[in-house]
């Protein structure tokens, strides 16, 4: 899909006000109500767009805590990454997991309470995953930048 500087400006828009009106976002980007809204929807049809979400506080929601978890395998089957990759979308406290290139196999943002929460999730999911040979935990002491912006 080409995009245009139109296109971007809508997508910035967006990306800051995920609920601006139609109307608001029109006007915003200098476009009639009815030719913004075909742009979104050509965005949206296209993919540009994948979805809209509420981004919610963690500490308002009372898991403060962010831990990186780094895990390496003891394989790198394809059986083996599957496995783990299906198990670890069951643990609801994971935030992402990326397969990675380099040390570890993957890194995983998981969110707790505080450290008697993540020593819990640690029991009763992070160590009953498939194949794990090696895991490392680090805390975050905080969030120094943090966006779900992407440079349009």
């Amino acid at each position: 899909m080409t995009m245009d500087e139109t296109d971007r400006r809508i997508l910035r828009a967006l990306q800051k006000q995920g609920r601006i009106s139609n109307a608001d976002l029109s006007e915003q980007v200098n476009l009639s109500p009815s030719a913004c809204h075909r742009r979104v929807q050509r965005l949206e049809a296209a993919g540009a767009i994948a979805g809209y979400v509420a981004l919610l506080s963690p500490r308002a929601l009372g898991v403060p805590a962010t831990i990186f978890v780094e895990i390496t395998l003891q394989a790198q089957a394809d059986e083996v990454l599957e496995a783990f990759e299906t198990a670890v979308r069951r643990i609801p406290n994971v935030l992402e997991c990326h397969l990675m290139a380099g040390t570890a196999d993957y890194i995983l943002k998981i969110v707790a309470e505080d450290t008697e929460d993540f020593a819990r999730i640690h029991r009763q999911y992070l160590t009953r995953l498939p194949g794990v040979a090696q895991m490392q935990s680090s805390f975050s002491l905080r969030s120094v930048c943090a966006t779900t912006a992407l440079p349009v």
